[in-house]
């Protein structure tokens, strides 16, 4: 079983990848529902973009309030598609690119829920332990979301706790 900061490993082209996996005790439903609703995706994903478009659709991954707020950031004006919707098989399979990444969500029934694996192909192999507590901090809140607990902390806060303390 992968830490709950995921294992890093190189795929076959060579390219430096995280996965996560994660039993939950929900069905594939609800747990897709977690990964693709708009208003669930707001609190922890790191981009405001339309996942339920189907495979070969161009998405657009926007800046979101808080990352606005924060960091100055801004959305690219003209809109500009930098992602692509690869797989979109409800309850099953999410993958989509995002500006040279590959992030695919794959979804397995089991008898007691779920099993959740999450694998982010990375464009950068430095950037292995910050994408690690970022989606870390994620999972943390799809897991809260899932159990009907509320979330009392801000996702970028803890992934930048974890980035700076990276044993658990």
């Amino acid at each position: 079983m992968d830490s709950q900061r995921g294992t890093v490993f190189e795929t076959d082209d060579g390219r430096v990848a995280i996965r996560f996996i994660r039993l939950l005790p929900h069905p594939p439903e609800k747990v897709w529902q977690a990964i693709t609703d708009p208003t669930q995706l707001s609190v922890w994903f790191p981009a405001v973009v339309d996942l339920s478009r189907p495979a070969g659709a161009d998405l657009f991954f926007g800046v979101t309030t808080e990352q606005h707020r924060r960091y100055g950031m801004a959305d690219d004006p003209t809109a500009a598609p930098n992602g692509r919707m690869l797989r979109n098989e409800p309850c099953s399979v999410l993958e989509y690119e995002w500006s040279g990444e590959i992030l695919t969500w794959q979804i397995t029934g089991t008898a007691e829920g779920s099993r959740l694996v999450f694998t982010n192909v990375l464009t950068d192999p430095e950037s292995a332990g910050p994408a690690s507590a970022g989606w870390q901090a994620g999972l943390e809140v799809i897991e809260a979301q899932l159990n009907n607990t509320p979330i009392t902390w801000n996702p970028l806060d803890r992934a930048e706790h974890l980035t700076t303390n990276p044993t658990p």
